[in-house]
């Protein structure tokens, strides 16, 4: 529905909620006394969650009411258990399941999975762009659900017609959100298409590719234009005279169908162009390296000169950088198409002007946000003009389609009734939900519609501006066509969005809300599980402005509560930032302490019968180059023992893809660990370092022995034995050394 970073899958997310919430055989001897009869009962329920992890089986409603029922038979044993407890009438209600909460929802996997297994899903997160998400999955497109569309085209037909389609979930409003997402398209276009110039296939253009000749005169959408950013050139002859600064002359890099850059250069004009070849080149590195000759550095193409990364800050702070056309990409008669740029073609991109930009300002943690540090430090300064445009044009056209709903929404039928803010469910409530969606479809290709987004050179595709969790620098960028037919366009966003759409409404309403995880209320009475931010690895809130600043244009009339603030709140987000914090030391400190004030407010949030399940997610630097222990990892672990929790096992589970520019040669995540937690009794014991070690020769082995028994990869049981070791660990309220010092968990480990 929307981007999110590192996102827990669907089916992971429903396998652990289900495992949580459903006893193990060897709970209830009185339904299954021998070890034979349990093991028979527990290979049912495994099959169970077998069937619940396919992923097509996310809406499979026989796979899914399977899976209910087990919810449902534990949880009245569970009330059964309870009776006598002083809250038995308020917690333990064998007619009604408990509610989930989901603290840290983000991309919103837990609390839709939860929906989905009869829970009352509840999601909260400081993140603005994460409650929207959220409200958008379990409170809006629930609220909509089995109701018919309200555009024209279903109007229009016959009660005989319209009784031969039933619309189940909210695939009703995924019908609106595709049609009236295309009225917005072709309003659009009318109204600034003429920024966006075909391109016209010329004789000369079948010369060089002689598949083209039956197509000489055809006029084809432009999919994107390759620019590149140019600088005064260092050497002092040359008068300042702007050169390009290309990473790469690659345009295709796809076997067979290779197209590359070549420059043509007049030193004594002072000028320089570049023509698009095809074929495999003679000077392979040539075009591999453009005029780059470095990390940072490149070459003037006039004269050679060295152009530093010292040069190049400097420059950008004083606001010298600018751009320039490099090519035209365009959906051709046989694929894409590469086209030399043109003044045609260059115009109309330079002479856009928006009526509206966003005048709030980047972070300035230039790890994260690479261009802060070449001059970049306005959100509207990672847009171009005619970005700015579209964006702008698209933003007022929501609030028109909200109008134009309405009035659909009023001929089908529907009272008015309150907002959706307010509870509403009318046409009022209606037309602003389809605004939501479609404001969401709109910001959803924010990412590629940037002066960062690049060309994918293999794959011939928009690549987003957000790559390993930041916005990196990139001297060449692809200003993609939001009136294609191809990557990147508006329509495939809208598209994407009603298909995320119609998976949802499965569920009763539930309720998403903007809320710092410590406020959470203390009441023993939500069963938790949640996938908080790891250590450093992801600036959600800093990402999060890009679409924030116009999501905040967009739907502040619809959600004036949700979008009341500039940008996304940052003091208090739970990330170990040093940019923020004023040291590595500092923001290690703040995580571990704000960590600890969470998970103690979830001890006191949680359902005392249901253990609360953590996913923390390991770098591969993590798993790999520090075995099980380093600073995230640790800390996190820390932080969950001193908020009074006993960990109780450590289920390594692979929820990252491993493939894709985010991985190649970094430390992205790869492997989740499921922590299983459970209060820590508060008689708890204090025992020495050698009872402590005496406790792990003892028990560990046996323990070892079962996890290679249930399948875990080899690779995986360093972090899966952590699980029995951080139980004998912190079932004790401290293990002291020789020294009477309590022992960290670092040493632990």
């Amino acid at each position: 529905l929307h981007l999110w970073w590192a996102r827990r899958p669907l089916a992971a997310a429903r396998a652990v909620i289900f495992a949580q919430m459903v006893d193990d055989p060897a709970a209830c001897p009185e339904l299954f006394p021998t070890p034979k009869e349990q093991e028979v009962e527990r290979e049912r329920l495994f099959a169970i969650i077998r069937d619940l992890v396919v992923w097509e089986n996310s809406t499979n409603e026989k796979v899914l009411q399977a899976a209910r029922n087990e919810v449902w038979a534990s949880w009245r044993r569970a009330c059964a258990d309870n009776s006598t407890h002083p809250r038995a009438k308020e917690l333990f209600d064998a007619n009604r399941l408990p509610a989930f909460h989901d603290p840290f929802a983000g991309g919103g996997t837990l609390p839709l999975e939860a929906q989905r297994l009869g829970l009352a899903a509840h999601a909260s997160d400081l993140n603005p762009v994460a409650v929207l998400l959220n409200k958008a999955m379990i409170e809006v497109a629930p609220k909509f659900t089995g109701r018919p569309p309200v555009n024209p085209d279903w109007n229009k037909k016959s009660a005989p017609e319209k009784s031969l389609h039933a619309w189940k979930g909210a695939e009703g409003l995924a019908e609106d959100v595709r049609y009236f997402g295309r009225w917005m398209r072709d309003e659009a276009q009318r109204r600034i298409g003429h920024l966006y110039p075909r391109v016209e296939i010329t004789a000369a253009m079948a010369k060089a590719q002689p598949a083209l000749a039956p197509s000489v005169g055809q006029r084809v959408a432009v999919i994107a234009w390759l620019w590149a950013r140019t600088v005064p050139s260092p050497d002092p002859t040359l008068n300042e005279a702007h050169v390009p600064l290309v990473a790469s002359y690659w345009l295709c890099q796809k076997p067979g169908k290779e197209a590359w850059l070549e420059p043509i250069v007049d030193t004594e004009g002072r000028v320089w162009r570049f023509e698009v070849r095809f074929g495999k080149p003679a000077d392979a590195a040539a075009v591999r390296s453009g005029t780059k000759t470095g990390r940072g550095t490149f070459r003037c193409l006039l004269s050679g000169a060295p152009i530093t990364a010292g040069d190049l800050h400097t420059l950008g702070k004083a606001g010298k950088i600018r751009h320039r056309l490099l090519a035209v990409i365009a959906d051709g008669p046989r694929g894409r198409l590469y086209v030399d740029a043109s003044r045609a073609q260059e115009g109309p991109g330079l002479a856009a002007h928006s009526g509206w930009r966003p005048s709030t300002h980047l972070g300035t943690n230039t790890r994260h946000l690479t261009p802060v540090a070449y001059g970049y430090t306005t959100h509207a300064s990672l847009f171009t003009d005619r970005q700015l445009t579209a964006l702008d044009t698209l933003a007022n056209l929501v609030a028109e389609v909200r109008d134009v709903v309405r009035q659909h929404a009023r001929s089908a039928g529907l009272g008015d009734g309150p907002e959706l803010e307010n509870g509403g469910s009318g046409a009022v409530a209606y037309a602003d939900a389809v605004a939501v969606m479609l404001g969401m479809a709109v910001s959803r290709r924010h990412d590629r519609w940037t002066a960062f987004s690049i060309w994918h050179t293999i794959g011939e595709k928009l690549e987003s501006i957000i790559r390993l969790s930041a916005i990196p620098m990139t001297w060449e960028f692809a200003e993609g066509n939001p009136f294609s037919e191809s990557t990147g366009n508006f329509v495939d966003g809208v598209d994407l969005t009603a298909k995320a759409i119609e998976s949802l409404g499965i569920g009763a309403p539930g309720v998403a809300e903007q809320l710092d995880a410590r406020a959470v209320a203390r009441d023993g009475a939500a069963v938790i599980s949640t996938d908080p931010p790891y250590f450093d690895n992801v600036p959600y809130a800093d990402l999060s402005d890009l679409f924030y600043v116009w999501l905040r244009r967009t739907l502040k009339p619809i959600l004036p509560r949700l979008m009341n603030m500039v940008l996304v709140p940052k003091a208090d987000e739970l990330v170990a930032d040093p940019a923020r914090h004023g040291s590595k030391d500092k923001a290690e400190q703040f995580f571990l302490d704000r960590m600890r004030e969470v998970l103690a407010a979830l001890r006191a949030h949680a359902l005392p019968t249901v253990p609360l399940t953590v996913f923390y997610a390991f770098k591969q630097s993590e798993s790999q180059d520090a075995g099980v222990v380093s600073t995230g990892w640790d800390t996190f672990l820390s932080a969950t023992i001193e908020a009074g929790f006993s960990i109780v096992g450590t289920w390594p589970v692979r929820t990252e893809q491993t493939g894709g520019l985010r991985n190649v040669g970094r430390n992205s995540l790869a492997t989740s660990v499921v922590l299983v937690c459970r209060p820590r009794e508060a008689d708890a014991p204090t025992i020495t370092r050698r009872d402590f070690s005496t406790a792990l020769r003892a028990e560990l082995p046996q323990a070892l022995a079962a996890l290679q028994g249930s399948k875990i990869q080899p690779v995986d049981l360093a972090q899966a034995v952590i699980g029995p070791g951080m139980a004998i660990f912190s079932r004790y309220a401290r293990v002291l050394d020789a020294e009477g010092r309590a022992l960290p968990v670092r040493e632990a480990l």
